[in-house]
């Protein structure tokens, strides 16, 4: 799918012609080990280099350079997979066989070159008003978690049963980190993640890939780097999950939030993989699902009910908008869902449409550009020559049998209800 180029150690090239898109799009994405402290730093740093840089000082030179490149689109973006903190850095832009005068495809990698080459910097330092401004924006982006009340419950579920671990381990740092870093520790961090990341670059087009390779190598020149070998996969090992903990929180709102956690030995590199996706499907994944039908449907018991299966984590979670009093019910129909997959109780339409709906998903995925190179850099990890067609074939062979076998490896950890602070009072 993609041709891999190492261009030095460290750092690869995976390139892909198609005639599928009248763009070309890129992508560069410097990979270290997750650290909270690292994540604020790399987060603002983020935000700095798509702000401006050495060419263009303002956003709005910026910006406007690159409307002038027939609307190319240029932005960063910082986050987390598994042990893994990402920092992205993509570029699309119309291909020059569709304009009457060629040149943009030249001058857009000369703007990625100058974005991670030449940033907004005077005497070792980035522009203080970049940076004071850029730190308010990534502390908005984590206050907007308090307010958004399913994913503060999903955290504080999260740091419940996974304390310092990856898996809670927010991918912008807290607001506290982001607010003690300086100028200074921002240069620092640039300049780590120039010289130490494990860096891949991929791009997407009806592009010449040898005329192409040779152009990243002679403007991308990043020296080589020892990589050290990451986990990509977390798993629990904590004692054998007995006694499930029931938290209760309130905060002042209307609708409970009841999320609960559960966890699988299952993970994103374990054979079984693909049958804990059509698990997770016939479970609570999409609208045929049982969790759908029953607690949402049937009962009426839930304002919307769903699961989803975070596989670099080794966890399933379920996470319904209830009233708070309804809670013990509610639990117990959610579980009863799963006591029915681990005793068998499947359709064949249930496992139809899971197989349809995960196909309908992946092929989607690789109607974009942007989506074949987010896949492909996740399955990657697991075989480099994997097309959308080898995925569904994993789960076309998955069995109710498996279903059934891979439910009972799902075992509940916790029950998180955050509610209204008139609830049960």
């Amino acid at each position: 799918m993609f041709k891999k180029v190492e261009l030095q150690e460290g750092v690869t090239l995976y390139i892909r012609k198609s005639e599928q898109f009248k763009t070309v799009n890129f992508s560069v994405k410097w990979k270290t080990a997750l650290d909270e402290k690292k994540s604020a730093l790399r987060a603002v740093l983020a935000n700095v280099l798509e702000e401006s840089n050495g060419r263009y000082r303002s956003q709005t030179e910026f910006r406007n350079a690159l409307d002038e490149l027939y609307g190319t689109v240029l932005y960063t973006d910082a986050g987390k997979r598994g042990e893994t903190h990402i920092v992205s850095l993509s570029a699309e832009c119309v291909n020059d066989e569709y304009l009457s005068e060629g040149g943009v495809l030249e001058e857009v990698l000369s703007l990625i070159k100058t974005v991670i080459f030449d940033p907004n910097v005077v005497d070792g330092r980035f522009d203080e008003t970049v940076v004071n401004r850029e730190k308010r924006s990534v502390k908005e982006r984590i206050r907007s978690l308090y307010d958004d009340k399913t994913r503060f419950a999903q955290m504080r579920m999260l740091e419940l049963i996974r304390p310092d671990s990856a898996a809670s381990a927010p991918s912008y740092g807290t607001e506290e980190d982001v607010d003690a870093l300086t100028s200074a520790d921002l240069f620092a961090a640039y300049e780590s993640m120039l010289n130490e990341d494990e860096i891949d670059i991929y791009i997407v087009g009806d592009i010449d890939e040898d005329d192409m390779t040779e152009k990243i190598r002679s403007l991308l020149t990043f020296s080589s780097r020892k990589v050290q070998a990451r986990k990509s996969t977390t798993q629990h090992t904590g004692t054998q999950v007995t006694d499930v903990r029931h938290v209760r929180e309130k905060q002042d709102m209307k609708q409970g939030k009841l999320h609960l956690g559960f966890s699988t030995p299952v993970t994103f590199r374990h054979p079984d993989y693909a049958k804990m996706q059509i698990t997770n499907g016939v479970f609570g994944g999409f609208a045929h699902s049982k969790l759908f039908v029953n607690v949402r449907e049937k009962e009426s018991m839930a304002y919307y009910a769903s699961s989803s299966y975070s596989s670099h984590y080794g966890l399933l979670y379920v996470m319904a908008g209830i009233d708070a009093e309804l809670e013990e019910k509610a639990v117990n129909l959610i579980n009863a869902q799963l006591t029915a997959l681990q005793q068998g109780e499947i359709t064949d339409l249930e496992m139809e449409q899971t197989k349809a709906l995960l196909a309908n998903g992946i092929k989607s995925a690789f109607d974009s550009a942007r989506g074949q190179i987010e896949v492909f850099d996740q399955y990657k990890e697991l075989d480099e020559n994997f097309t959308a067609d080898t995925i569904i074939a994993g789960w076309e062979t998955v069995t109710k049998d498996d279903v059934k076998n891979m439910a009972a490896e799902i075992k509940l950890e916790i029950v998180y209800l955050l509610s209204g602070k008139e609830a049960n009072e």
